[in-house]
């Protein structure tokens, strides 16, 4: 993960502007906006922001992406009107997922990701995150339960509109909770 993704990450899921957060970790606020945009992301202010916001840092054997990676790899695609872009984005996290295993796979679910700007997509990669942590006893972050990441009307990510919608017996439990219906075998390895 992008040292700018996390520090962002850990200011939001504190619920703290730019100006509380600089406060609390004793520097400027424009210090804080250029480590958000990964101008200013020497350790030392990573660590400063990150404790500034009740945050540690912690290294994991990985080189694969995060849910907060990957969530602003979706928006970026999502942005541009790249939905299939935005859908290999989302199997490469479920393959990250799928192939770390304890305490590595629950650190790639841990950041809580920023909106992708399309809460049906904010609700699938909590989906996934929570399908995937699960599957291997791993306890869910609280993100993945924010009211914001379930929709009140089940739907599609609608990349194919040519593609039919799955019978809920085929879309996994964790995504039909959310009111998102992807077919299971779509996040099957290959």
């Amino acid at each position: 993960m992008a040292a700018s993704t996390l520090i962002r990450a850990a200011r939001k899921s504190r619920r703290l502007t730019q100006e509380q957060l600089a406060a609390r970790a004793r520097i400027d606020q424009s210090r804080v906006s250029r480590s958000e945009r990964g101008r200013d992301t020497d350790f030392g202010t990573v660590e400063r922001l990150l404790a500034g916001a009740g945050h540690r840092l912690y290294a994991a054997p990985t080189q694969r992406d995060d849910a907060a990676a990957v969530a602003a790899e979706i928006r970026d695609r999502l942005a541009g009107g790249d939905r299939e872009g935005a859908l290999r984005a989302l199997l490469q996290l479920n393959d990250n997922l799928v192939a770390e295993h304890g305490l590595v796979r629950g650190v790639l679910g841990l950041a809580e990701p920023e909106s992708t700007g399309d809460r049906a997509w904010d609700a699938t990669i909590a989906a996934l995150v929570t399908w995937r942590l699960r599957e291997d006893g791993l306890p869910t972050p609280p993100w993945v339960d924010d009211p914001d990441r379930y929709l009140a009307t089940p739907a599609t990510l609608a990349v194919d509109p040519a593609d039919p919608t799955p019978p809920l017996s085929e879309v996994p439990e964790d995504f039909a909770r959310r009111g998102v219906l992807a077919w299971r075998d779509t996040f099957a390895s290959v």
